[in-house]
Parts: C-alpha cells; sequence; structure tokens
C-alpha cells in the first residue's frame, strides 16, 4: 500500500535499493546530497547534480527535465553517509517561470525498481520559492526511512545548498546551473498539468499547513539553542535539521512579554565519522518495530551516542505531531469544501438532501482524523518506549534530578558534553518529555524571568513567591553546572544587591562553593563586575597575543558563572553597561551570565537591553510554552527541573562539589 505523505511524515523503506520519481510541470533540476549522522555534507564529493551526477549508490539526470528519475542504492552510499536529501530547482535563465508558485504541484514519489510506488509526496504551498528540498531518506535505528520536507528556498539553489553546510554555495550553484543551460535542449517536454481533481493534488492539497518559511538554522551553530526575543510575535514555521532537539524558525505562544521565539538546530557538526552504534535489539515479533535501546545513535562515546539520541527523539516527535496536525487540518479543510460545494447547489437545501451531505462530510472528517490519531498514536507509543529505555540510562548531567544517578554521583575529571536544564513537551502527550540539553562549555548565558507576565502559570502566582522560585531555578542550575566540572574548573560569583535571596543561596552559601559571599550594594556590584570585566580582558589580550603564560599567576582561567538576582536593582549606567560587556565577550573566554530578573521591570532602561536580552536563552520558574523547535516550528512547553518533595540531593551534590575541591587542593 502507498503512503502518501504530509509536509513532516516519515514512512519506512522496506528496502534499500530504489528509484526516486519526480513529476513536475515544467522542466526542473534534480539533485541530491549526503549527509552524516549529523546531515552535514562534507563536501563536493558528497553532492550529485547535473554536472557531476553519479556517486556511489545514487544517480541523477544531467539536465533539466519535467520528469526525473533518481537511482539510489542505500548500501553503496560512501561510509559515513546517513542520510539523502533531495533537491529540486527551476533553471536559470531559460526563459521559464522563476518560482514554483507559478507552475503546478511537484509530485515525488519512492517507488521499488519494478515501478511499485512506496511513498508519494505533493510539494503543495510553494510560493516564491525557485529551490525545494523535496524528501530526505535517512537511517533510524538501523533502518531507512523516507521524510516529505518541502522546504523552500527564496533565495534558490544557492540559499539550499548554503542550508546544506556547502562551501562556496554561490559557485557551486552557478556551475550546476551552467550544467543545466548546456544540457537544456535535452529536456523533456512537460507532461500536462496535473487536475486540480487528480487523486494526489487533492489529498495533498492543504495538507501541509506547517511548511517552514523561514530557512533552517546554520548547519553549524555554536550551540543547539540560538537566540531568544530576536524577532517579534510568534508565527509557526520551520524544521531542519533536528532532536529537536532544536534549533531557526520559530514558534512561541507568549506574547511580547515572553521575549518571542527560541530556535533549535542541531549540535555541532564534526569532520570525522564516529563509530558505528552498537545494533538495535532485534523486533520482538516480525513486521514489529525493532526494540528501543539506549546510546543506538552515533557517537565516539556513550554520552554523545545518548546526546544525538535525544535529539533524534526530539526530531521524531516535532515531526510526527505535525504530519498528525497536518491531517487534522486537511481533514477540516475537507469536509469545509465539501459542505460548500453541496450546499452551493439549491436542490439540496430542500428536504433532507442538506442534512445528508452535512453528516457525509463530517463522518469523512472524523474518519481522516482517526486515521491521523491512530498513525500519531504508534509513533508516539514507540516513542514513549524510547523513552522508558534511555531516561534511566542518562548521565548525570543528562538526568532530571528524581534520577537516582545523582545520589551516587562523582565529581568528573573532564566535562560532559551538554547539561539539561528542563524538559519540552507537546500537549497531543504531556506525559513524553523530552530532555533540553545546552552544549558545554557554555555559549551563552540564561536569563530565569521572574516576571508574573512571563506566563500563564506565572501570572496566578504571588510575586515574592515566584520570585523565590526563579531564584531557587538558578541556584539549582548552579549546582548542576559545579557538579559536572573538574574540581576547580568552574567558579560561581554572585550579585544579591538588596541581600533578598539570602533563603535560596542558603545551600551555596553553606557549601561553601561560591567565590565569596553574595555582593551586596552598589559597591557590592561594581566590585564583581570590575573583576569579571579585567578578566575578560586580559585573557581576551592573551589569546590576540598568543601569550597564555602572560597572565597574572593569581588570575583563575577556569569557567565562571555570575548569577545576578533582581536585576536592575542596584546598577548604575556604568554596571549596566559592564554587564552587557560580559554578556557579548564573555562567553568566549568563560565568563558566563545567569540573570534572575523580571523582564517588564528590566525594560525600564529601554533598547539599551535589548542585546542583553537577545544574548541570553530565557527560562522560567514555571511551565511556559514559549520555546520551538527548528523543524516545524512547534510552540513546546518548557518544565524547568524540579527537586523531589523532601530530597536533599541539592546538599548532597554540593557537599561532594566542596569535598572534591577541598581533595583537589582548590
Amino acid at each position: 500500500m502507498t503512503a502518501e505523505l504530509v509536509r513532516g511524515q516519515n514512512h519506512t523503506l522496506p528496502q534499500t535499493r530504489l528509484e526516486i520519481r519526480v513529476s513536475a510541470g515544467t522542466p526542473v533540476v534534480a539533485g541530491a546530497t549526503l549527509g552524516d549522522e549529523r546531515g552535514t555534507v562534507r563536501g563536493i564529493e558528497w553532492i550529485a547534480h547535473p554536472g557531476s551526477p553519479q556517486l556511489p549508490g545514487l544517480e541523477v539526470s544531467q539536465q533539466a527535465a519535467a520528469d526525473h528519475r533518481l537511482a539510489v542504492d542505500l548500501e553503496a552510499l560512501p561510509a559515513g553517509a546517513h542520510r539523502v536529501t533531495v533537491l529540486l530547482a527551476l533553471p536559470v535563465g531559460a526563459g521559464g517561470p522563476v518560482r514554483f508558485g507559478a507552475v503546478p504541484a511537484p509530485f515525488v514519489a519512492v517507488t521499488a525498481l519494478d515501478g511499485t510506488e512506496i511513498a508519494t509526496f505533493t510539494l503543495t504551498d510553494l510560493d516564491a520559492e525557485s529551490a525545494v528540498s523535496a524528501l530526505e531518506l535517512y537511517r533510524r535505528q538501523d533502518a531507512w526511512k523516507v521524510r516529505a520536507v518541502g522546504q523552500g528556498y527564496a533565495g534558490g539553489l544557492a540559499e539550499m545548498l548554503a542550508d546544506q553546510g556547502v562551501t562556496d554555495p554561490a559557485a557551486l550553484a552557478g556551475s550546476i546551473q551552467e550544467a543545466v543551460t548546456r544540457g537544456l535542449a535535452r529536456s523533456v517536454a512537460p507532461p500536462p498539468p496535473r487536475t486540480p481533481e487528480g487523486g494526489r493534488v487533492r489529498h495533498a492539497t492543504g495538507s501541509a499547513d506547517h511548511r517552514p518559511t523561514a530557512p533552517p538554522p546554520a548547519p553549524e551553530p555554536p550551540e543547539p539553542l540560538a537566540d531568544p526575543a530576536t524577532t517579534g510575535p510568534a508565527h509557526t514555521t520551520q524544521p531542519h535539521t533536528a532532536p529537536g532537539p532544536a534549533a531557526g524558525g520559530p514558534s512561541a505562544a507568549a506574547g511580547p512579554s515572553a521575549g518571542g521565539p527560541i530556535n533549535y538546530a542541531h549540535p555541532r557538526r564534526q569532520h570525522a565519522a564516529p563509530p558505528s552504534p552498537p545494533p538495535a535489539a532485534p523486533p520482538a515479533q516480525p513486521g514489529q518495530p525493532a526494540q528501543p535501546v539506549a546510546g543506538d545513535a552515533t557517537g565516539w562515546s556513550m554520552d554523545e551516542r545518548l546526546y544525538n539520541q535525544i535529539w533524534g527523539m526530539f526530531e521524531d516527535l516535532a515531526r510526527a505531531v505535525a504530519a498528525y496536525r497536518s491531517a487534522v487540518d486537511f481533514a477540516e479543510s475537507r469536509m469545509d469544501q465539501e459542505l460548500d460545494r453541496a450546499l452551493s447547489d439549491p436542490r439540496n437545501r430542500i428536504g433532507g438532501a442538506g442534512d445528508r451531505a452535512r453528516e457525509a462530510a463530517r463522518a469523512k472528517r472524523d474518519e481522516l482524523a482517526s486515521r491521523a490519531r491512530e498513525a500519531l498514536d504508534r509513533d508516539l507509543a514507540q516513542l514513549a518506549a524510547e523513552a522508558a529505555v534511555v531516561e534511566p540510562a542518562l548521565p548525570a548531567a543528562y538526568a532530571g534530578w528524581g534520577n537516582p544517578v545523582w545520589h551516587a554521583h562523582r565529581i568528573p575529571m573532564e566535562i560532559p558534553m551538554a547539561l539539561r536544564i528542563g524538559d519540552l513537551h507537546l500537549p497531543e502527550r504531556t506525559d513524553l518529555r523530552i530532555p533540553l540539553l545546552v552544549r558545554l562549555p557554555l555559549e551563552r548565558g540564561m536569563w530565569v524571568d521572574s516576571g508574573r507576565t512571563a506566563s500563564e502559570a506565572a501570572a496566578l502566582m504571588d510575586t515574592d513567591r515566584l520570585r523565590r522560585l526563579a531564584m531557587e531555578t538558578a541556584v539549582a542550575h548552579a549546582a548542576r553546572l559545579l557538579a559536572v566540572y573538574p574540581p576547580g574548573e568552574f567558579a560561581v560569583h554572585v550579585i544579591d544587591p538588596a541581600g533578598s535571596a539570602a533563603g535560596p543561596l542558603a545551600p551555596l552559601v553553606e557549601a561553601g562553593v561560591l567565590v565569596g559571599p553574595p555582593a551586596a550594594g552598589p559597591g557590592g556590584v561594581a566590585s564583581v563586575l570590575a573583576h569579571l570585566t579585567r578578566r575578560v580582558d586580559l585573557v581576551q589580550m592573551a589569546v590576540r597575543a598568543r601569550a597564555a603564560d602572560s597572565l597574572p599567576p593569581d588570575l583563575d582561567t577556569g569557567e565562571q558563572l555570575l548569577v545576578v538576582n533582581d536585576f536592575p536593582h542596584g546598577f548604575d549606567d556604568r554596571a549596566v553597561t559592564q554587564l552587557r560587556y560580559l554578556a557579548d565577550e564573555g562567553p568566549a573566554v568563560g565568563v558566563h551570565l545567569l540573570m534572575v530578573a523580571d523582564r517588564e521591570e528590566a525594560s525600564a532602561y529601554g533598547p539599551v537591553l535589548d542585546p542583553l536580552w537577545r544574548s541570553l536563552l530565557r527560562i522560567t520558574p514555571v511551565a511556559d510554552s514559549h520555546l520551538a523547535d527548528p523543524w516545524v516550528g512547534h510552540a513546546w512547553t518548557y518544565e524547568p527541573l524540579t527537586i523531589p518533595p523532601g530530597s536533599r540531593v541539592l546538599e548532597q551534590v554540593l557537599s561532594a562539589v566542596a569535598a572534591a575541591r577541598r581533595a583537589a587542593g582548590r
């Protein structure tokens, strides 16, 4: 049975030798790129296009044509290739259409060698785009799948290649178009355009409301999470790249006070292929999916495998829900169209004909929605089973506070890849949580928003309680950072101008893990900021001069975290300028900010604080739907990590940090 995919939906491939057939109403250029386990294209030798149509396991057409057949042998791909992305583009300078919105929707089919269709996808809702990433074949849990992508690029072939991580994409796009121009005379005449009554076109029309309208994140971002509050009000866009987990176009449920959307991107790229993951467990029964295995992703270590697996789960959940929502939207749209068509006939307005038309349309709508929900439930059940296996296997840095691994935690001798700062979930299944991981060393700070306007849940809380909860959240994050760094390689400074956070800060103060007592008053604020600003200046100069040996012997070269409570209380203009300087220049030399403040109160400084706000990752002390993934732009609910009631895990962890420092003589 053929799977008719909508944007974001995937389907398992039953075999590895395939054809990809493209049918369009005008000549198009067809090509394909290979990506490694992170989606990185390692060079032009991993790109098949009309000027270089053959790669191991992959062959594309040498000319623009209305119909294409791409040959794929997944078993013959180069070592390290985990993804095949099929690209379509309109020829330049051929006198034809310059945007896909002016031509019939291209139709793509993945078929067996005998022509049997396995999966199909109609690329609807394209407008100004002149290039599109149509679909991708990718490896997941030792099996190959096809995913309908439909990511369009108004910037054309060069923009699409740049998004694939290609070096000098403009030059490569130009050479491809030159090859197309040379072979354009051999193009096959376009077939008659598909009519609106065509089965596949009608079935897909309106079913892909989640097409990205902005390009996915850059191929090599500094960390998985991009900036909050850099754009205006939320809108639904984007996927990738990633699980993902992040990084891209936004969808946010919060208003302007929430600071706008946050985007995710895939983790850092690697140029060398890590070892293959261990084989997945055999399926419990023939025809059933393989049993999930913790650490089945690719990576050099188990930590990296788990990290990549979490991102894979993030992406799968994002796309599965996108497919479901698109299918439901399509069912509703189709019902409305059928009702309009039926009731436009005056004969159906008399007697029971109109009622019967309504019942038939609603029944069809319910059937389509039910089938979509069944498919979603299958995907969610598989992801839930995977989460149940992965969560207990996580190392402390990736685990929640309730995981027993924290009770046996020992301070490591090297830092982990990432740190968990919360969980993400969608309303379709709120108990299915995806860990939110940020890469280490931190490449951006965090802002814990203590304002009541930050979210609906915050609006219902008492102001004092919310501020205490925000500071407790910051203390817990600082403790986790201290616990995953080797002894003495991470230091925490605290600014508490009014001394209002004495209670939440007590665990850090009593454990003796702070650099000094929390700084209070304008003098304390100025002293700490001057110390850290000096450190940034000295390290920057040493790096530029390549003279690390010239640093003062009393300078702590370890990572530094500055926790600021109740900002902007106690800050004058000079202190605000220094804080902005630390936010901009500090991360590159190991100085990071953890702000605890009400965004509305801080807005009194006006646009002077906008760069500071944009440079930090906004999180909340209570659940809030203000984060977005980079694949389809869902609004994800962020859940902060909480310490189980009655647990003393925080005190135990800080005691272990202090003991490790004493043992190391720090």
